[in-house]
């Protein structure tokens, strides 16, 4: 795979591309060095205790020949500084806003108090320009966390505003070295400007805010070092407004030891393609495997082709010779779900959208036809209900367990992400499986989730495809305390 720019100018009618092979000739292949900015504080601080600043800035994400984009982040970066704890420690965080509107900041997957969930309107204010917001909590698991801003959320992530939360396990894994890797997709005009239609009606009815250039750490070409049979944990981070990833690897081996910050049981081996809807996260244990001399790659596959995500230049050698699989990751807590075989599923239909057939759903309060709705720009309902409602989707008590099936009506991907909680997706015979705090359906899917309602607060329940949240798939949930 050689190296070359995946960026293709809005407006062209090329769809993004990279490093490319096709995608027989990636299984043939399989068959035959920016690194993410790291917490950089004043002494004596640090994830315990520092200031995010949220700012506008110029970052080059486009190759030499274009300008140099505007975009917004974390204390002049995007991706954010990279906060880094040990489970169990105590995070604490000032977000100055020197934006010239609201924001707020959401850590997403983690589970924590109520008060510090950083979503407007429902758990806090949102922090006004010039103003300060103390984020203040215990970090409960270990595992790969991200987070973003969550006050007009299809615009600001759109911008660059998100980083990695990093919590190690109290005794660290058997590795050479770790690599966080936020992938992102981007929307780029030739002048390198971000394109600024951000409540587009047709990425709202459609697949959301689809970008043309795909990152790495905010760079469009990663190159990494890496040495034969050195052991890498690879944090992979889907931070994109809208696109599902299919990654795989070549000239590396690994394992599937996290989703969603939780660990797996059973560290299944990557196999041909691992898939990550927008919010979710996989932490993977790799190999090298490439001789010395050769390259490896993270690749990302794209309907008939492969294309580089990262690559990696093999020189030197770790060890002579290659470890044995890996142990699984000491679990976090999951909460037993009682009585679940006598529980009836509460439905959540998604439907709307462009082919989806939706004919009337209601909208502050009014049946509306879907032509009423496209003239509001909204398309997108939860049980024929466009939008968050006065009275939650579940109104439950503090450590009730709860069942309920999604089924997706539409003709769209979502990834249903749920604040302040894991739920554990459950097996086509009804039993639970992995525990996730974002799960993706495609079309016509029906899953079931379950999960404890210990987390006592209002819930954020919603699409993270921002641009269908924003356009009615959001909805919630209250733990009654």
């Amino acid at each position: 795979m050689k190296k070359e720019s995946n960026f293709v100018p809005e407006g062209t009618g090329g769809t993004a591309r990279g490093p490319v092979m096709t995608r027989r000739g990636f299984g043939l292949a399989m068959a035959a060095s920016a690194m993410l900015p790291r917490a950089a504080f004043a002494e004596g601080q640090g994830a315990e205790h520092g200031k995010l600043i949220a700012t506008a800035f110029n970052r080059r994400l486009l190759p030499p020949e274009y300008p140099e984009t505007p975009v917004w982040g974390y204390n002049g970066q995007t991706p954010g500084t990279e906060l880094r704890l040990t489970q169990g420690a105590r995070l604490r965080q000032t977000l100055r806003n020197d934006l010239d509107q609201p924001t707020t900041i959401h850590w997403h997957g983690l589970r924590i108090d109520n008060a510090m969930d950083g979503v407007p309107g429902m758990t806090q204010p949102a922090v006004q320009p010039g103003q300060e917001f103390v984020y203040d909590f215990t970090v409960p698991d270990a595992g790969t966390y991200w987070y973003h801003a969550h006050n007009r959320s299809t615009e600001q992530i759109a911008r660059g505003l998100l980083g990695a939360l990093i919590v190690e396990e109290p005794n660290a894994p058997d590795i050479d070295r770790e690599e966080v890797l936020v992938i992102d997709d981007w929307l780029v005009g030739r002048d390198g400007a971000l394109v600024a239609d951000f409540e587009a009606p047709h990425a709202r009815a459609h697949g959301g805010r689809i970008g043309n250039l795909i990152t790495t750490n905010g760079d469009f070409d990663l190159t990494m070092k890496a040495r034969r049979n050195e052991r890498m944990r690879l944090r992979l981070i889907n931070a994109s407004n809208a696109r599902v990833f299919d990654f795989a690897l070549q000239g590396l081996e690994g394992w599937v030891m996290a989703l969603d910050g939780m660990p797996l049981a059973d560290t299944p081996a990557v196999g041909e393609a691992l898939t990550l809807g927008p919010g979710q996260r996989a932490d993977l244990f790799v190999d090298v495997t490439a001789e010395v001399g050769e390259q490896a790659y993270l690749v990302r596959l794209d309907r008939d082709q492969a294309s580089s995500q990262v690559m990696f230049e093999v020189g030197g050698v770790a060890s002579a010779k290659r470890r044995e699989a890996p142990a699984a990751l000491p679990p976090n807590r999951k909460p037993a779900l009682e009585g679940l075989k006598d529980l009836k599923a509460r439905p959540l239909v998604l439907e709307g959208g462009a082919m989806g057939g939706l004919q009337n759903a209601i909208l502050d309060g009014n049946r509306r036809s879907f032509e009423e709705l496209i003239k509001a720009n909204q398309f997108w309902s939860f049980n024929g209900i466009v939008g968050q409602t006065d009275t939650p989707f579940l109104d439950v008590k503090m450590g009730e367990t709860q069942l309920v099936e999604i089924r997706n009506d539409t003709s769209f991907p979502h990834a249903m992400h749920l604040h302040g909680m894991h739920f554990q997706e459950l097996d086509k015979d009804g039993t639970p499986g992995r525990l996730r705090d974002t799960t993706l359906l495609f079309p016509r899917e029906v899953r079931q989730i379950a999960f404890v309602a210990d987390n006592p607060g209002d819930w954020l329940f919603h699409c993270h495809m921002l641009s269908h949240a924003a356009s009615g798939m959001t909805s919630w949930i209250r733990v009654q305390a």
